[in-house]
């Protein structure tokens, strides 16, 4: 019950805001926590005050954003050699090493395909917090991030992605947000 009435005031007050906000199906914003709700909440706001459409919730890059999160918790190191976009080996996945200079994309990109047949590439963005993420504490590092920020707000080599698609994920101290550039209605 009181679920129920937390969403049915977040939908109003997020259509309030902005009529045009298009929100997802109840089954696809109930697999979030109360603070990824935040977060993606926050994330659309931020793109809109730039003057950019919202971007709707996707099952599949949650899922991916969800698993990812809960991977580096348990198995990132957090050595330079590997950063934060790399995956384990310890899940039903390719492990692969992401490194800084960005010469291996595909270890982030294909992600979304392998783990949950989203047929399109995805882009991660990364927070980490020695204890509990904090929606907005993510947002505000993202935003001085160059890096961050330029996916979030569609800057520099992203300024002509079309974001279709965001997947968010947090656990324990990573919140991980995931963008693509397919509609995704499969409910997965």
């Amino acid at each position: 019950m009181i679920y129920n009435l937390f969403y049915t005031v977040l939908l109003v007050l997020s259509f309030l805001a902005n009529p045009s906000f298009e929100w997802q199906t109840p089954s696809n914003i109930e697999m979030l926590s109360n603070e990824e709700r935040k977060l993606l909440l926050l994330v659309n706001e931020y793109r809109e005050s730039r003057g950019l459409p919202s971007v709707p919730l996707s099952a599949s890059l949650t899922k991916v954003a969800q698993v990812h999160a809960k991977d580096l918790a348990e198995n990132h190191s957090h050595n330079r050699r590997c950063n934060m976009h790399s995956w384990s080996g310890a899940g039903n996945w390719t492990a692969c090493c992401y490194r800084d200079n960005h010469k291996n994309p595909e270890c982030m990109w294909d992600k979304p395909r392998e783990i949950a047949g989203y047929d399109s590439n995805g882009y991660e963005i990364v927070y980490w917090h020695s204890h509990a993420v904090l929606a907005a504490d993510a947002l505000e590092v993202w935003k001085k991030s160059p890096g961050h920020h330029a996916v979030i707000a569609n800057l520099g080599p992203f300024k002509d992605a079309d974001w279709r698609a965001v997947g968010v994920g947090i656990y324990e101290g990573y919140a991980t947000v995931w963008f693509g550039e397919m509609e995704d209605d499969t409910g997965r």
